[in-house]
């Protein structure tokens, strides 16, 4: 189990992550996208100038068709995003525009060439990129940009807003590994875009030093004395080592990383090209997010009285869109203090109308009102009251008693079905018994008449002359079927043309017995044959075979 945390650790520790939040904060943090279809290898551009920009960029942003250029600024000002870099293709020319957030400027690119981060690094013999690079923002190097020119000093400005500044005097060494170096040419009125890798190694001594420096042990099967491999440096090639000068030999102020570079030490700087690589050329410069005046063209060119009618126009533009927004209101504030007023006219009428309700039911009281209810409220009269003395539809809110009741009248509550007590079925049951059982000595009763009388005018259970209980079934004998058969008529011969001259349970003409298809000659068992003569018992003996 490790050591705790001291209280001056936890104290240090917080202190260290407050500045770096506060550092973080106070960078600038950019947004890399492409507007449109640009294509794969500008699309390739796109993912690295997000490399570029690290770690002070969005590295996955995603970009749908269907995003417009309010949505990133929107979003922009939550994340603290300050610049936008937006690539687009044209079928003539490629497009880069940068943007200050919230209000502008934004500055028009051409890229007139560009090369990929792969195709620099597949051109060089040896390469130095790895992600700890990536770790610290790459610091600013800006050449010939203090030329004449408004243009050429908004670019400027432009390029180092885009990145931290550095304080020379408190800055770590170790914090620098990438450079991006920008050239102005005047002539052309084109930029070069470089990004470069930093690498620092001490100078003073000779290769074969710098190897064992560097823990790399060279062939020595050909020396005869390790003195020659410190002095002169033998079997080693020219292209292992940079060839240093005056140009990239300077004295460190902190110790660098790598073995070698003390502090006071000479050592030499050397850049290796990483990519990407551009060509710019700036077209025009426009004022806020693209929809403001044109401060700057590269080809076309105004005159001033041109200028003056173009300012004239926006202004006039922007007092139409003023005075529209004032007739808004106005028109509004007028509709509220309308709503007010018949507000406050119909609720006067209302408390009019309840004071002479009021007036009339103390006068004349209801006689079917029981003690303690109070008289019904009539909010639909209130309502109509509203639409005679106003003219117009209430609102929804001013009459709420109204409209809930409404409501409830649509949609009533659930049907339930109604269950009774055991108690109230058992005593409907013996009630309904008692009304069928007949009295004694006389007809049975009957609920729907004082003595049993039905709607004929006939008692209930009163015979018709000629006819008794069993001639029911005859009542069916008159009527004829749909094929001119009666119900209930017999054929002729019908008892001996049934089951094959034979009567169910009778005898043939034979006079021989029905007998079953079961044992022949013989009663089944349990059963006593009857005799015809004096009724001798015969007893059963079962079939053989069987105890």
């Amino acid at each position: 189990m490790g050591k705790s945390k001291t209280k001056h650790q936890k104290k240090s520790r917080l202190q260290a992550n407050h500045v770096a939040e506060e550092t973080y904060a106070s960078a600038p943090h950019s947004f890399v996208f492409q507007r449109g279809k640009v294509g794969k290898n500008v699309g390739q551009l796109v993912m690295d100038m997000r490399r570029v920009m690290e770690p002070f960029t969005a590295e996955s942003l995603k970009v749908r068709k269907k995003n417009v250029l309010k949505d990133f600024v929107s979003i922009a000002g939550p994340l603290g995003v300050t610049h936008f870099a937006i690539f687009s293709k044209t079928p003539s020319s490629i497009n880069m525009r940068l943007a200050r957030l919230p209000k502008g400027p934004m500055l028009h690119f051409r890229v007139k060439k560009f090369s990929l981060i792969k195709d620099v690094v597949s051109s060089l013999k040896k390469h130095r990129m790895h992600d700890q690079q990536f770790t610290h923002h790459p610091l600013l190097v800006l050449n010939n940009f203090s030329t004449d020119g408004m243009h050429v000093k908004l670019m400027a400005t432009m390029f180092q807003n885009m990145f931290p500044s550095i304080n020379v005097h408190k800055v770590s060494l170790n914090a620098i590994k990438r450079c991006v170096l920008l050239n102005y040419d005047p002539e052309s009125q084109e930029i070069e875009f470089r990004h470069y890798s930093l690498k620092v190694v001490p100078v003073g001594m000779s290769k074969g030093v710098k190897k064992l420096m560097q823990e790399r042990f060279p062939n020595m099967n050909k020396l005869e004395d390790i003195s020659e491999l410190l002095i002169k440096g033998a079997n080693l090639s020219e292209s292992e080592a940079e060839q240093d000068g005056d140009h990239n030999i300077t004295e460190l102020p902190q110790v660098y990383s790598g073995r070698g570079n003390m502090a006071a030490e000479q050592s030499a700087v050397r850049l290796t090209e990483i990519g990407p690589r551009m060509t710019l050329q700036l077209v025009k410069i426009e004022e806020g997010m693209g929809e403001g005046s044109v401060l700057y063209h590269a080809v076309i060119s105004k005159t001033e009285e041109e200028i003056q009618e173009i300012l004239n126009r926006k202004e006039a533009q922007l007092k139409e869109k003023s005075l529209r927004r004032k007739k808004q209101e106005k028109n509004v504030a007028e509709k509220k203090e309308r709503q007010e007023e018949n507000k406050k006219k119909s609720l006067a009428g209302i408390k009019r109308k309840h004071q002479e309700t009021e007036e009339h039911d103390s006068e004349v009281e209801d006689p079917g009102m029981q003690e303690g209810q109070t008289a019904a409220y009539e909010s639909d009269d209130e309502v109509e009251y509203y639409r005679q003395a106003v003219g117009q539809e209430p609102d929804e809110d001013m009459f709420p008693a109204v409209k809930k009741r409404r409501d409830s009248s649509k949609f009533p509550g659930p049907f339930k079905k109604r269950t009774q007590s055991p108690g109230a079925e058992n005593k409907h049951r013996s009630h309904s018994k008692s009304a069928r059982r007949p009295g004694p000595g006389g007809p049975p009763r009957d609920r729907r008449g004082g003595d049993g009388e039905r709607k004929g005018g006939k008692k209930f259970g009163e015979r018709q002359a000629g006819k008794k209980f069993g001639d029911r079934g005859k009542h069916f004998e008159g009527k004829m079927r749909p094929g001119g058969k009666r119900f209930g008529g017999k054929k002729h011969e019908d008892g001996e043309k049934k089951f094959g001259g034979k009567k169910f349970g009778g005898k043939k003409t034979g006079d021989k017995t029905f007998k079953s298809n079961g044992q022949k000659g013989k009663p089944r068992p349990g059963f006593k044959k009857k005799g015809t003569g004096g009724g001798a018992k015969q007893s059963f003996k079962p079939r053989k075979g069987k105890s």
